[in-house]
């Protein structure tokens, strides 16, 4: 029995169509296309942090705030963590360690390892909180350490020292929680 298929490739048992190989060629077309938009629609952003990592290595703090400003409330990890940073810092900003610490959680469960590890430094110490949370903290360095950054891993093992094996054991199902979404391959 012949299928006829779209655009008239026809079917059959045993055959791939009369036009396999010209549909696998489309298909690898139309992916690189799609991979070209998405490629270019994320290069002007880029192009924007950049510029505001720029600005602020030159010390022009509110022209980097202003420069990120539209990429953090549109929801980029990088430009979120820079924010954060420049209210941790008091940079072009008065200093303000809870929303330094919003604008590094955002950052963070997007999966930027730099941020994770700033909110896991904020529970470590509590600062703009009510008091240090070592779970918590313990949990940010873990999946910090997953996502890439070098230091985490030794901030982690810090925290462990002060750690009680209960306090470990809840920290470690809360990983699990995180990591399976956050780090689905890893």
């Amino acid at each position: 029995m012949e299928i006829i298929g779209v655009n008239g490739w026809r079917f059959g048992p045993g055959r791939q169509g009369q036009k396999g190989k010209e549909t696998k060629q489309m298909r690898t077309i139309f992916h690189t296309a799609i991979m070209a938009f998405f490629i270019a629609l994320a290069s002007p952003l880029w192009a924007e942090i950049e510029e505001a990592r720029d600005l602020m290595e030159a010390g022009k703090f509110e022209e980097a705030r202003a420069a990120l400003w539209p990429a953090a409330r549109s929801g980029n990890a990088d430009a979120e963590e820079l924010i954060g940073v420049m209210y941790a810092l008091g940079l072009g900003v008065e200093q303000d360690y809870t929303r330094a610490f919003e604008w590094y959680l955002r950052s963070s469960m997007k999966g930027h390892p730099g941020a994770q590890s700033g909110v896991a430094w904020y529970y470590e110490v509590g600062l703009g909180m009510p008091a240090p949370d070592l779970v918590r903290a313990y949990m940010w360095y873990v999946l910090s350490a997953i996502g890439g950054d070098p230091d985490a891993a030794i901030s982690m093992e810090e925290v462990v020292k002060k750690m009680t094996p209960a306090e470990i054991a809840k920290g470690d199902v809360l990983i699990d929680d995180y990591r399976v979404w956050m780090y689905p391959f890893r």
